[in-house]
């Protein structure tokens, strides 16, 4: 027993050291992290300032928004007390430079040919469903949304969204942005497409963005993912029992993939459950399958047929 249990430890040092110098090696690749904060040019400009930031931002200058809308927002007090707000939390660009430049040196070591856009940082409207956006060569992030969970400003968000409005959120909403451009959306319309389509982004998440919690990542609190960890077995078990994964039915997405405060089984449990737990299972067997194919690359995972990976993966949850 004690042998079997000296080559368990061993296997397991072996691996922490394995992993450590991955970390290493990303950490001396040269990344170069250029963040304008636009929402700090924006606060401190003047009605005066509005022709010359046309002509350098003409990005956030939409030319069908009057010039009117900008000259209210110039003396909107709910907009000067976001700059103030949003100044507390980024008063400068260290937290973001903490966050990004590790993300994107873990792109670039799987994605060799990715480059570093170019980043605005914006504060203006909560729009929790925008945070990030990221197009060829710009990112823009939208700063109002991490302010913390329990900030004045997100009363009357219902609990599931504003508990993703806080910065620990950053690093995973910009991995998920970019995942979900390098991941294809499924042509079939089975349940488990689906949930395999979201299974990839999460795993992605996972390689770039390690020092996050699985909590952060999928969006969870921490009660939350230890709840969907202790109950995996009793979700699967329902799925396979009531023939899900290769079901086309429409209201499956609503139930079990898309936000909402928890998950549809029509059970009792249901009260209990986060949502997206679908997103979750198709997490676990993506990663059941990378545990039994580690020759697999990411872009090769990223481009495997949904069944393909289910099937190989032999992913079927333990009971602990």
């Amino acid at each position: 027993m004690k042998k079997y249990l000296f080559i368990f430890c061993l296997i397991i040092l072996v691996g922490c050291e394995d992993e450590n110098k991955l970390e290493e090696e990303i950490a001396q690749i040269p990344m170069d992290v250029t963040i304008t904060r636009f929402d700090k040019i924006f606060a401190k400009a003047e009605l005066k300032d509005l022709p010359k930031l046309k002509k350098e931002y003409s990005l956030f200058f939409p030319k069908q928004v009057p010039d009117s809308i900008w000259e209210q927002r110039f003396t909107d007090t709910i907009q000067e007390q976001l700059n103030v707000e949003t100044e507390k939390i980024f008063p400068d660009n260290k937290k973001l430079e903490e966050t990004i430049r590790p993300l994107f040196q873990h792109f670039k070591y799987y994605f060799p040919r990715f480059k570093s856009p170019q980043i605005y940082t914006i504060s203006s409207d909560v729009d929790y469903q925008n945070k990030v956006i990221a197009a060829d060569s710009l990112m823009v992030i939208s700063i109002a949304n991490y302010l913390g969970e329990d900030h004045y400003f997100y009363e009357g968000i219902s609990g599931f969204i504003s508990e993703n409005l806080k910065p620990s959120r950053l690093g995973p909403d910009i991995a998920d942005v970019y995942a979900r451009q390098l991941i294809s959306q499924p042509k079939s319309r089975t349940f488990l497409a689906k949930m395999m389509y979201y299974g990839k982004a999460l795993y992605l998440v996972d390689l770039v963005s390690p020092t996050s919690t699985e909590a952060e990542k999928i969006g969870y609190t921490e009660d939350q993912i230890l709840w969907t960890k202790e109950n995996e077995i009793y979700m699967w078990r329902y799925f396979i029992e009531n023939e899900l994964l290769y079901s086309t039915d429409e209201e499956l997405p609503g139930r079990f993939l898309n936000p909402a405060p928890f998950s549809k089984f029509y059970l009792e449990i249901d009260n209990d459950s986060p949502g997206r737990l679908g997103r979750y299972m198709g997490w676990q067997i993506v990663r059941a399958y990378m545990g039994r194919n580690p020759e697999v690359t990411l872009e090769e995972l990223l481009k495997k047929p949904a069944d393909e990976i289910y099937i190989q993966s032999k992913y079927k949850p333990k009971k602990d």
